[in-house]
């Protein structure tokens, strides 16, 4: 993915659908290729929106406006700085700035963010969830991944975390004419975490 911004009558680029799951040490973050401009031209089927942050210590992805994630982004970075990765405590105080910068308004993103314990949602708009059962997702096909993640935890309590999230989102991409199937996923390592080989349309990425 590009640093810039692609626009048309003030319509811009758009990434959806990422979903993270942590569980057991371990976390796992992915997301789909495709970006969308405005409602109906596919302009990228291959745009990675998964990144590793503080020395890869976290990882995160992004849905929503190109430009918006990339400030959101290096924002919740610099805060990782800030605190030495501590995850909690940098999105709190990313969070602030929202209340104490009038300059920042409204970001029109989401971010899925996650180290080895636990997992975050950020909101573009100072908002931070936890969720409850360690499941996150975001974006026009988010829904659609986090049922299939709850379902497939449910049915399969041993199934690895990545084939986990490939498979919830191979299922959102079935069903969300934003999403397609080239994935990218991220996997924040646990020694006991069994390494998954790729599967159609889609890359996976460890230590």
């Amino acid at each position: 993915m590009s640093g810039h911004i692609l626009e048309h009558d003030g319509i811009q680029l758009h990434g959806t659908t990422i979903l993270g799951v942590t569980r057991g040490g371990q976390t796992v973050v992915g997301g789909d290729g495709q970006m969308t401009l405005g409602q109906s031209t596919i302009m990228k089927h291959t745009a990675n929106k998964i990144r590793r942050l503080y020395h890869g210590a976290v990882v995160a992805g992004f849905a929503g406006a190109v430009g918006d994630a990339l400030t959101l982004f290096e924002r919740f970075e610099s805060k990782l700085e800030e605190t030495r990765g501590q995850l909690a405590r940098s999105a709190v105080l990313l969070s602030r700035d929202w209340r104490t910068d009038r300059t920042l308004g409204r970001l029109e993103a989401l971010l899925v963010v996650g180290d080895c314990d636990s997992l975050l949602v950020i909101a573009g708009t100072g908002e931070v969830i936890e969720p409850d059962d360690g499941i996150a997702a975001v974006g026009s096909g988010g829904s659609y991944a986090l049922a299939a993640a709850r379902a497939l935890v449910d049915a399969g309590p041993d199934l690895a975390l990545d084939e986990l999230v490939r498979r919830s989102l191979h299922i959102a991409a079935d069903i969300c004419v934003y999403t397609n199937h080239h994935l990218t996923i991220e996997r924040l390592p646990s020694p006991a975490a069994p390494a998954v080989s790729p599967a159609r349309g889609g890359s996976v990425h460890g230590d």
